[in-house]
């Protein structure tokens, strides 16, 4: 079976930039950056591998939603300065990159359904826990920095609710690192109350007059703002991706080198 590790190519780059002492280091970042990848075949063995990297254009999502991910810091001059360069490093080291016009969340999320359903198995390296909602069971998600794969029974107990509901709970309460809205006045907890009754945003919905009349009042004026909040953050899987899989072989200078 072909294991695509894809990686999440600037959260990984960028929390790994945050911990070097000289923010003017590339040299340094490069090296880091080279060690994690390494780290990363070694441990997962996979037999192809891409970093893909954020875009320049305007996410179709910051469209729609011109309040989407406000209030996030620029990408460092340094860092963006030095991009480039560690990108055509990682291509002497046989890490290749596909590179998204915007976000590079949906590749991803492209790219791993893809591989299911090519019989393949995918591994998304990254810790944004919105990759939390490709349910398939050839479908997992390693966090480099814990050096584990994201526990989503654990993500159940916390939030509240089963991992089908996830989108729906963000639906209601929103996502504050994206600046999601949700509903005004629904909060995480009072989103997971509702979803462990009605189960569904549809059947809550329409089940509003079983609510008392201020919360229902909240839920019917906040409706259409849960939808958009459910689409801002709802990941595709489908783009078209014109790239060759065969073009992110995994090499290994050892001789048990995984088929490909």
């Amino acid at each position: 079976m072909n294991k695509f590790l894809i990686i999440d190519a600037l959260n990984l780059v960028r929390r790994i930039y945050a911990a070097i002492p000289d923010d003017t280091d590339i040299q340094s970042l490069t090296e880091r950056v080279s060690l994690a990848c390494t780290k990363l075949l070694r441990v997962h063995r996979p037999t192809h591998v891409a970093m893909v990297w954020d875009g320049d254009e305007i996410s179709w999502r910051k469209q729609l939603y011109p309040d989407y991910k406000k209030g996030r810091k620029p990408m460092p001059e340094p860092l963006a300065m030095g991009l480039a360069a560690l990108q055509a490093h990682l291509s002497t080291i046989n890490i290749g990159s596909i590179y998204a016009a915007a976000e590079a969340d949906d590749v991803i999320a492209t790219l791993a359904m893809k591989m299911t359903k090519a019989q393949g198995e995918a591994i998304i390296v990254s810790t944004d826990k919105g990759f939390s909602q490709l349910n398939h069971r050839h479908i997992s998600q390693w966090d480099h920095f814990n050096q584990q794969y994201l526990d989503i029974v654990a993500l159940e107990q916390k939030f509240g609710v089963d991992r089908n509901q996830f989108l729906d709970l963000m639906a209601l309460a929103g996502d504050s690192g994206n600046k999601i809205p949700g509903i005004a006045g629904i909060g995480p907890k009072s989103a997971a109350e509702l979803l462990k009754t009605f189960r569904t945003l549809p059947t809550l919905f329409s089940s509003l007059s079983n609510l008392g009349a201020k919360q229902a009042k909240k839920l019917a004026e906040g409706k259409e703002m849960a939808r958009l909040s459910y689409k801002l953050a709802q990941l595709q899987t489908d783009l078209p991706l014109n790239i060759n899989l065969k073009d992110f072989r995994a090499i290994y200078s050892r001789p048990d080198n995984p088929s490909n």
